[in-house]
């Protein structure tokens, strides 16, 4: 019997069906990317540790939609780079229309990389910290602070 420690991450074959559904709609996929030492992207674009990237056939060239890595080349203020994402620091991939795609959870141990082979928590998901009190009453959720998160549209 295959346990789950044996099965190949689903994160890349999520990506490809996403990328595939926005291509068939006539849609523009983008991918969210958090950025650390293992991603090669325009550092000059980075805020805030992450990145937003059109991956569509007009925007790229050689894409190439792997297992373990995105790869493609892409022009950025006109000039050509080689664009390369470890698919573990794929944290969304979405249609630029309309929003609708899928967010992946961040998973990173202390001094160690996103394993591909780490189980991965289920999607659109996220680990429940346990909250101090009477298990039977709802905690307040927390009130937001700042400025409302919005998505900039990166070229």
């Amino acid at each position: 019997m295959i346990s789950a420690q044996d099965t190949t991450s689903t994160r890349p074959y999520l990506i490809r069906a996403l990328y595939e559904w926005c291509s068939d709609n006539g849609l523009t996929p983008y991918i969210a990317v958090k950025v650390d030492e293992s991603v090669q992207v325009p550092r000059e674009y980075v805020k805030n540790d992450e990145i937003v990237l059109n991956i569509s056939l007009d925007a790229t060239s050689s894409l190439n939609l792997g297992n373990e890595f995105i790869e493609f080349k892409a022009r950025f203020a006109g000039s050509a780079r080689e664009i390369m994402v470890p698919v573990g620091r794929v944290i969304a991939i979405y249609a630029r229309e309309n929003g609708q795609g899928m967010a992946f959870p961040l998973v990173e141990q202390p001094g160690k990389l996103l394993s591909q082979d780490a189980p991965e928590a289920p999607l659109g998901l996220a680990p429940v910290p346990s909250v101090p009190g009477n298990p039977n009453e709802d905690p307040e959720p927390p009130k937001p602070t700042g400025p409302r998160p919005a998505l900039k549209r990166v070229k």
